[in-house]
């Protein structure tokens, strides 16, 4: 039984009867009540059908009979229909299917190759689809761009897209850079801004990572976004730091070569520096090197730098010297190395009658001149004929002082008509010792000059400027000149292992210097 209250809610298990009614009456009440108040409750879509079946049963009173009277005048008996009838699973899925087709073909339609989208969930219409894929053209992105990754398709543009575009654009990467970062690493739309992303760019700030720099960091390597922060990343740090990277230089090194931190210990950081120690280098030195210069590391062992190896001491490095070759120009490692110092061994043969056996005195004094441009040497080379030095001479000198070759011109005429018209030497004195021209005119060759003749003294032009201030000094007092430090200076290994004193405000520079 049904209890009615005043705002037309049943309460059901509850029977009260009014006296005044009759019971006949009042089950005629009930009945109609039911209908109202469903109907109240339902909505006005309930009470139109409602009316309807009441309508129905009014000229239908019995199944049976709705039936009999069907089959006597021929017609088939009506289907019953539910108001919460849902489509069934098979009708669902075909739907699905249907609707895939349809992103698919416009997909192809704008040539994009959607079989690796299988499975994957995607937009129900077309329409949505474009509407990612004219998103993904405004951040620069091409079809090749997409084919090459069409797992970006999966992205919302509210729900992905977006917050990950506007977090790195709060972090500083620039909108010029975006199309570039993307392409590197498309996977960033799917990632999470707080769960993925910022604990990256927190733990780079840990690193002494600059604020400023960060963005950079991100712009130059994006793939670091996806490094875990308990794997590679921190065991590629620990490692720098334990062979003698200094921690203050963690940061800078860091941030001039992030890749460092996708770098495994064992495959490639760990083999680089035993092998640069099995040429020779000190660990201590490698770990300077790696300092200045952290590209270094992104060096091929078993592609670039063995192979360089053999090439240097093919064109007649000595073996005890490599270690110094690397140690003054580690770029030399990356170098296509065998057709540059051939190139340079064939200008340098023809233009200043170099030897071929010369050539390994060369780059050990000068490594540098495997990256000499071809018009600096002819141009060096050319002025020192026009000083009138012979062929010969211009070679003995080349292989003599390498330097030669990289000098600004304008400071070396400088300090030829010096030596010309105020010193008085022949140039005999200057194939002997070429590297006068690498001494300051103003701030030692004149000064010197002038003591030296106000002595009255007759020396070499290494015994004159192949010593330190304190050792001229200590020379000015000698009654006689010796030959004790008349040999040219070597490259000090020892040198690379003082602390760096450099500090600027930003450690973050766009190299030129990486190899070919």
């Amino acid at each position: 039984m049904i209890i009615r209250s005043h705002a037309g809610i049943h309460i059901p298990g509850s029977s009260i009867l009014h006296p005044q009614f009759p019971v006949s009456l009042y089950r005629s009440l009930q009945l109609s009540s039911k209908s109202t108040t469903i109907a109240s409750i339902a909505g006005p879509h309930y009470a139109v059908a409602a009316d309807r079946a009441s309508a129905s049963a009014s000229e239908n009173p019995s199944p049976s009979k709705t039936a009999t009277r069907g089959k006597n005048h021929g017609n088939k008996p009506k289907s019953k229909s539910s108001l919460y009838a849902r489509p069934s699973l098979f009708e669902m899925k075909d739907d699905k299917v249907a609707n895939r087709a349809r992103v698919y073909e416009f997909l192809r339609g704008v040539g994009v190759v959607p079989d690796e989208l299988d499975g994957l969930e995607l937009p129900v219409t077309a329409d949505v689809m474009k509407e990612r894929v004219d998103f993904l053209h405004q951040l620069g992105l091409t079809i090749e761009d997409i084919n090459n990754y069409p797992l970006m398709l999966g992205c919302s543009v509210k729900k992905n897209m977006i917050p990950v575009l506007d977090y790195l654009g709060k972090l500083g990467v620039r909108k010029s850079a975006i199309t570039n970062f993307l392409r590197r690493y498309p996977q960033v739309l799917h990632s999470s801004v707080v769960v993925d992303l910022a604990p990256v760019v927190k733990y780079l700030q840990g690193m002494d990572i600059k604020p400023n720099d960060v963005p950079r960091v991100l712009e130059k390597y994006p793939e670091v976004l996806g490094f875990k922060l308990e794997g590679t990343m921190s065991t590629s740090v620990a490692y720098l730091a334990g062979i003698g990277v200094a921690r203050r230089e963690i940061g800078g090194v860091l941030t001039r070569y992030p890749e460092i931190l996708g770098m495994r210990v064992g495959r490639v950081i760990k083999p680089f520096v035993e092998y640069l120690e099995s040429l020779g280098i000190p660990r201590l030195a490698v770990a300077r090197l790696i300092e200045k210069r952290p590209h270094i590391l992104g060096f091929g062992l078993a592609d670039q730098i063995k192979p360089n190896v053999e090439t240097l001491l093919e064109f007649n490095v000595r073996s005890e010297s490599v270690a110094s070759v690397v140690a003054q120009y580690p770029e030399i490692m990356g170098l296509n190395l065998k057709a540059k110092l051939h190139e340079q061994l064939t200008l340098l043969s023809s233009v200043s009658g170099l030897k071929s056996e010369d050539f390994g005195r060369v780059i050990e004094r000068m490594p540098q001149v495997a990256s000499i441009s071809r018009q600096a040497i002819l141009k060096h080379v050319d002025f020192l004929k026009n000083c009138g030095f012979e062929q010969e001479q211009v070679g003995a000198m080349v292989v003599g002082c390498p330097q030669l070759l990289a000098l600004n011109i304008d400071i070396m005429k400088l300090g030829f008509d010096f030596f010309q018209n105020e010193m008085g030497r022949p140039l005999d004195d200057l194939v002997a010792f070429p590297a006068f021209f690498t001494y300051g005119l103003e701030s030692t060759v004149k000064p010197r000059h002038k003591r030296v003749a106000s002595k009255g003294l007759k020396c070499s032009l290494s015994w004159l400027l192949n010593c330190s201030d304190e050792k001229f000094e200590q020379r000015m007092e000698y009654d006689t000149i010796g030959m004790e430090e008349m040999e040219m200076p070597s490259f000090d290994m020892n040198s690379l292992m003082d602390a760096r004193s450099d500090d600027s405000g930003s450690e973050f520079e766009d190299s030129d210097d990486d190899a070919d």
